[in-house]
């Protein structure tokens, strides 16, 4: 390429195209990309303050992909001095701790993330987890070891809209359950437990999230159908709530309506007001041109979230149909 063409490239071009090498599963020179657009935006300062964070977040994402978890941590870091208590960074640090096991580390993220929004599920599951490694590590006083956990301010307290059925992303954050006291006092083992598991082995508690996350892999790699099989392997074993509205979202994928509105009903058993689980029926209803019954499932869910943007332009279609 011509010597100059690198130095005309904008940030903004170099973080898509950042975006467009780690779709590809090419972590090393996306993380290239994201330096350089770093580079670019040094001198700007406090004006590109949240791009710059974004910026360290991805970058942060291909260190945790090649495995470099002390980097991982770096960039998360310095994404959240810029932007604090950004949802992505601390995630992806939770992860590079717990890989590193740092575990009171993570749990002190995985937690915060709960804060910011106590519908992330993959901070639940992260909790659960870190609970359990500090359990084994530090006895029933565990609590007392860990570091404070920060106190989230309501301005940076989030609201999601529900994914499409189309959206990459089992991992996308779902829209917002009615909030608990933000702070270590969020119920997430009421709201997100729904089955006793006093009479579960623990390891086949262990074994269903294991198939669980597996299927979560195989969604972002686009391959619903082998993510159906895990999904149903982990449902054997644990009746998750989280894990029937991810097998339907792949149902709906895979156009196969009926099964995914069975598997919201199933969902809406374990958890009745389940944002998702009335979403996605919608979607299937709607599909099975069940109009009536998909309106009273979207206006469900606009009891709990009246502004649910991806809500209401469905309703809007439906009353079109």
């Amino acid at each position: 390429s011509r010597p100059g063409a690198a130095m005309a490239a904008s940030p903004g071009a170099l973080r898509r195209a950042g975006n467009e090498e780690f779709r590809r599963g090419q972590y090393g020179p996306a993380a290239a990309l994201y330096t350089r657009a770093l580079a670019l935006l040094e001198a700007s300062g406090e004006a590109a303050a949240e791009e710059r964070s974004v910026l360290l977040a991805n970058r942060a994402a291909c260190h945790l992909k090649d495995g470099a978890c002390r980097l991982c941590v770096a960039d998360c870091s310095g994404a959240l001095e810029l932007v604090p208590f950004g949802i992505k960074p601390l995630l992806r640090r939770a992860a590079a701790y717990e890989a590193l096991e740092s575990y009171r580390l993570a749990y002190v993220d995985y937690k915060t993330v709960l804060q910011v929004d106590c519908t992330v599920q993959a901070a639940h599951d992260g909790v659960n987890r870190m609970t359990k490694a500090l359990l084994e590590k530090d006895g029933v006083n565990w609590r007392q070891k860990l570091p404070p956990i920060p106190t989230v301010p309501v301005s940076a307290q989030t609201r999601w809209s529900v994914p499409s059925a189309a959206a990459p992303g089992v991992n996308t954050p779902p829209a917002t359950a009615p909030r608990g006291e933000p702070g270590e006092n969020v119920p997430w083992g009421r709201a997100w437990s729904p089955v006793a598991q006093t009479d579960q082995t623990a390891a086949g508690t262990e074994r269903a999230r294991t198939l669980k996350e597996e299927g979560n892999e195989l969604v972002k790699k686009g391959n619903h159908k082998k993510a159906v099989e895990k999904y149903s392997q982990s449902l054997q074993l644990s009746q998750e709530c989280a894990t029937y509205t991810n097998r339907a979202l792949c149902y709906l994928t895979l156009k196969q309506y009926k099964e995914a509105a069975q598997d919201c009903t199933e969902a809406l058993r374990l958890d009745p007001k389940n944002v998702k689980a009335l979403y996605r029926r919608a979607q299937a209803l709607k599909e099975l041109k069940d109009y009536k019954s998909s309106i009273a499932d979207i206006k469900s869910l606009l009891k709990t979230e009246p502004k649910n943007t991806a809500a209401l332009r469905l309703l809007q279609e439906l009353n079109r149909a």
